[in-house]
């Protein structure tokens, strides 16, 4: 469930189902999860989780893709109110020990992923785990990690900010059956918009954004049977449209015979998303 996905703020929750079955007055009647990045406040946090049926107390960490501020605005509030368990890299939990929002709360919640291993994270009170393995992308944060996250079976993979995708980025990619991947401007509107012909370097230059036409290459590159289903993020309000970013990956998919073969669509920016079923 994508709760926000932009520049006004971003954040996804990725949980565990219970069975349909389950006493509904078990812990486990309701799903237990993580989320990425610390976007929206803890208000619409509980909020939006409670309309999908979800809670916010089946969060069990919160993990940190980088320092930008719309990645990381509530983050200090989680720590403080909640205690959520932070797990970032040791470059980025320095940042953030030392960054104004954050500072004074993040030391007791602090969580390190170990540099090209996969780390596990317990969900509470549940028998599932799940494994996480960060790589590093082009942005222009402090440090910028995507993840590769192993949850039951499932293979999820999430690359957000992303300047140019790498080898890492691809074969994590390639190996997922979700992907969530930025799709974040069309090159023609970028071109002939408002912004200064610097924000416009800065945003197609290799250490901002992905555009379209990028997006869609890379699902043809990585695309393989096991991919089921894959999730636009992070369009930009200015240089994008849903339908534009839609038609560029469709006609990637189309083009090698498999659009009808995946669940695709394009997260909103400012709303929360469905409860997809993976």
């Amino acid at each position: 469930m994508s709760l926000s996905s932009g520049s006004c703020g971003n954040s996804y929750y990725l949980a565990w189902q219970p069975d349909e079955g389950a006493d509904s007055y078990s812990p486990l009647a309701r799903p237990v999860g993580i989320l990425i990045d610390a976007g929206v406040s803890l208000r619409r946090l509980k909020r939006e989780l409670g309309n999908a049926g979800a809670d916010f107390s089946g969060v069990s960490a919160v993990l940190v893709t980088h320092d930008h501020m719309d990645h990381i605005r509530f983050l200090g509030s989680y720590c403080k109110r909640m205690a959520f368990p932070v797990y970032a890299t040791p470059v980025l939990h320095h940042t953030l020990s030392n960054h104004p929002f954050t500072a004074s709360y993040i030391s007791s919640c602090r969580r390190e992923f170990a540099e090209g291993e996969w780390t596990a994270i317990p969900l509470s009170g549940c028998p599932v785990t799940v494994e996480v393995r960060c790589f590093e992308v082009p942005h222009d944060a402090t440090q910028t990690v995507g993840f590769a996250i192993r949850i039951d079976g499932h293979r999820f993979v999430i690359i957000t900010d992303c300047g140019r995708m790498t080898p890492e980025a691809m074969e994590f990619a390639a190996k997922a059956d979700t992907l969530v991947i930025e799709s974040n401007y069309d090159p023609l509107m970028l071109r002939n918009g408002p912004y200064t012909a610097e924000l416009k370097h800065r945003i197609s230059g290799g250490f901002g954004h992905l555009s379209n036409d990028e997006c869609a290459a890379t699902v043809k590159a990585v695309w393989h049977s096991g991919l089921r289903n894959i999730f636009l993020c992070h369009l930009s309000e200015n240089n994008n449209t849903l339908d534009l970013a839609l038609e560029a990956v469709s006609g990637a998919l189309e083009s090698i015979g498999a659009l009808s073969e995946v669940n695709l669509q394009a997260l909103p920016r400012t709303f929360p998303s469905p409860f997809n079923i993976l």
